[in-house]
């Protein structure tokens, strides 16, 4: 029996995301938690990726079942990967989520493939609500389902829709962009860019030219939850010579909400900090977003809260038990500001 092939750029497929629909029939995934939904009729499933570098994992979502994802570990190049073969006949639905980051690369999403006379439906409705986050490394997963005593680094661990930042949307019920890059600070990342340089850019695959249409997709709140990587870098790896001033990192973080802001008047923002070391006892740097959300508020901005995730003495990055736990607090002050 011949498949029935599906376009990537059949109206029918629901993107959410950062996604570079430059090229409609090959459209981009580079972004932590971008997805892809449908509806379709029929006994299998496949889809078809061009991942640049055959570093991303994928899991793809049957039916609405969160609890059994199917793990797509990505090769480079273009290929088939079979997700189903033994669905019941009728009606299915199924959402793939990119679990990697910009560091893994992109992946061209070139279509589906449908058993013989298998039909793609009508997409499932938008959700009304909009979430937006810019972070590093704990937004975009790393190493969140790793053993407590495993390595963090492993892109097979990294899983972005179980991070803090996805598992609070869904709770909101709201769509979700990831805006998340490991390593990344606002005044000094691990690499020569930081996230003043990269938060515009349309593609997450290092520091680039491409420039994201920010009339395109408009959020109702956005969260920040940077300055994990400063606090390291400045404090502990002493890169910056001579070391910024508390007032120079307060000016620094408050110039990023202010650009953030300048971006989406109407939103409510968010500034969050934790749940590694920054917010250990004694650190200054719970203190310095505290400066600039008071700063914000003081000049006439109402629409700035804060909120922090506490440490809980785990060195590594929070695994998925510690997103939860952030996500409930993220989720409930979300709900008291918004009314949701």
């Amino acid at each position: 029996m011949a498949a029935v092939t599906i376009g990537a750029d059949d109206a029918r497929l629901q993107y959410t995301g950062r996604i570079d629909f430059r090229q409609p029939a090959a459209p981009v995934l580079s972004w932590p938690a971008s997805t892809i939904a449908g509806n379709f009729t029929g006994t299998s499933l496949a889809i078809r990726l061009d991942d640049r570098l055959g570093k991303n994992y994928f899991d793809v979502y049957i039916d609405g079942d969160l609890a059994r994802p199917r793990l797509v570990a990505a090769s480079q190049g273009s290929r088939s990967y079979r997700i189903a073969d033994d669905l019941a006949p009728g009606r299915h639905g199924f959402l793939l989520v990119k679990r990697t980051e910009g560091e893994e690369g992109a992946t061209t999403f070139q279509g589906l493939e449908l058993a013989d006379g298998g039909e793609l439906l009508a997409p499932p409705p938008r959700k009304a609500r909009r979430i937006e986050f810019f972070g590093d490394s704990i937004t975009s997963g790393m190493g969140n389902e790793s053993p407590a005593d495993g390595p963090d680094h492993l892109g097979k661990d990294k899983n972005s829709y179980r991070s803090y930042a996805s598992i609070t949307a869904r709770a909101l019920d709201a769509e979700a962009h990831l805006v998340s890059h490991s390593g990344i600070g606002v005044t000094i990342s691990w690499f020569p860019f930081t996230m003043p340089d990269y938060f515009d850019q349309l593609d997450a695959a290092g520091n680039n030219d491409t420039q994201w249409d920010f009339k395109a997709w408009t959020p109702d709140v956005v969260v920040i939850n940077l300055l994990q990587n400063d606090k390291w870098l400045i404090d502990r790896e002493r890169r910056v010579q001579p070391p910024p001033s508390d007032a120079e990192r307060v000016r620094s973080y408050r110039r990023f909400v202010e650009t953030i802001r300048a971006k989406y008047p109407r939103a409510y923002i968010v500034c969050a900090l934790g749940s590694m070391d920054a917010v250990e006892p004694g650190s200054k740097w719970p203190g310095h977003v505290r400066a600039a959300v008071g700063q914000l508020n003081g000049a006439g901005d109402g629409r700035i809260g804060m909120v922090l995730f506490p440490y809980t003495g785990f060195n590594g990055h929070p695994r998925v038990a510690q997103h939860e736990a952030n996500a409930a607090l993220l989720t409930a002050f979300i709900r008291r500001k918004m009314g949701w």
